[in-house]
C-alpha cells in the first residue's frame, strides 16, 4: 500500500459517515448516507452492509459506477478540513463467509439478527480514483482497482 493511501486510510478512520452517490433511473444521481466503519483499514476497497430490497441496490445493478464522499478533519486536533471523493465500481457480495469477515460490533443496531439476516447483502466499492483536499494540500490518487 502506498504511503498516500495509508495516510488517507488513517484520516478516514475518524469519519463516522460517508455519502454514497449512484446513478438512479432516468439519469438522476442519488446520494445516501452510509456508515463508514472506523474499524476497517481502507486499502482501496470499502465495504458496507445493506438490504437487497433497497433502491440503492437496484441502482448498482443498473450501473455499478459510484462515488463515495467523506468529510472530516485534517488531524485529531486540527481545525483544517479534510475532504475525500472516491470514484469506484460497486459489487454486491452474497457470500456469508465474507459477511462474517466484515461484520463488526455495532452493526446490530441496524440488523439485530446479525450477518445471517435474510436479505442482507454486502456492498464492495472498489476504488479507482481518489481526489483529496487536506487543508491547503490537494491531490489525486489512481488506484489499481484490484482489491
Amino acid at each position: 500500500m502506498s504511503m498516500l493511501l495509508e495516510n488517507l486510510s488513517r484520516k478516514m478512520k475518524e469519519i463516522d459517515f460517508a455519502m454514497l452517490a449512484t446513478h438512479s433511473g432516468g439519469g438522476a444521481i442519488g446520494s445516501r448516507l452510509i456508515s463508514n466503519n472506523r474499524e476497517v483499514d481502507y486499502d482501496g476497497s470499502a465495504w458496507f452492509f445493506t438490504e437487497e430490497t433497497t433502491l440503492m441496490v437496484s441502482d448498482f445493478k443498473a450501473d455499478p459506477a459510484v462515488n463515495l464522499s467523506y468529510q472530516g478533519k485534517s488531524g485529531l486536533f486540527s481545525r483544517r478540513p479534510f475532504f475525500l471523493a472516491v470514484q469506484g465500481t460497486a459489487m454486491l457480495i452474497r457470500d456469508k463467509d465474507q459477511f462474517e469477515t466484515h461484520w463488526t460490533i455495532g452493526l446490530e443496531k441496524w440488523w439485530p439478527q446479525g450477518p445471517q439476516m435474510p436479505g442482507l447483502v454486502l456492498l464492495k466499492v472498489i476504488g479507482e480514483r481518489a481526489h483529496y483536499w487536506d487543508g491547503e494540500e490537494e491531490g489525486e490518487l489512481l488506484m489499481d482497482g484490484a482489491h
